[in-house]
């Protein structure tokens, strides 16, 4: 039997989050197990303990790593926009996709039905921060920055509600599957439109 490369800790822990997303968007939240992401990287059970501490560790560790990976993604689109480089429709598909085809709204259900809330605090405290910075740009126009947070906090919870109902609703009021997203970009474009009257 050919032994296992040795990875450092940051190596078997990145490789433990890419395996763990892996598997939230194949087979949903509920086979991103210890056992399952440790079958996945060839490690043993107790490596990823010694990394995560329990599964609801690896759950925050990877509600983390996917609140940056998205908001990093966000970030570039919404510098790329005020450059006139890209459209707020490319926010409103990165925040929406990041929910939906990413799985960070099945997570996020996931964590909260079994009582692991506390782990939905990575993503809260990433956008947050993404928010504030974004916000800082614009803190030259009176409540320009509460506005960014309110923007902000619309399209999450949108995207959110989308990841989970999204679909159904849509269908069930007559609607295209792309309502949601619409409205929101209407709400980022009205948001654009306004912010450019005052500049």
């Amino acid at each position: 039997m050919a032994s296992r490369k040795r990875w450092t800790p940051e190596e078997s822990r990145t490789a433990a989050l890419q395996a763990a997303r892996s598997l939230l968007i194949e087979t949903g939240p509920q086979s991103v197990t210890l056992k399952a992401v440790a079958g996945r990287i060839g490690r043993t059970h107790a490596n990823l303990l010694h990394h995560f501490g329990s599964a609801s560790g690896l759950q925050k560790e990877l509600a983390r790593h996917l609140a940056e990976t998205v908001c990093e993604s966000i970030r570039d689109a919404v510098r790329a926009t005020r450059a006139g480089l890209g459209s707020p429709r490319e926010v409103v598909d990165l925040a929406f996709d990041a929910f939906d085809k990413e799985g960070a709204g099945a997570l996020a259900s996931w964590m909260i039905l079994t009582g692991n809330e506390d782990a939905l605090s990575p993503i809260v405290e990433t956008i947050h921060q993404l928010v504030d910075e974004i916000a800082q740009d614009e803190a030259t126009h009176t409540g320009e920055a509460m506005r960014v947070h309110e923007d902000t906090l619309a399209l999450v919870l949108m995207a959110m509600g989308d990841a989970l109902i999204g679909s159904a609703l849509a269908r069930s009021l007559g609607l295209p599957e792309t309502a949601a997203r619409d409205r929101a970009q209407r709400m980022l474009e009205s948001s654009i439109a306004a912010f450019n009257q005052l500049a």
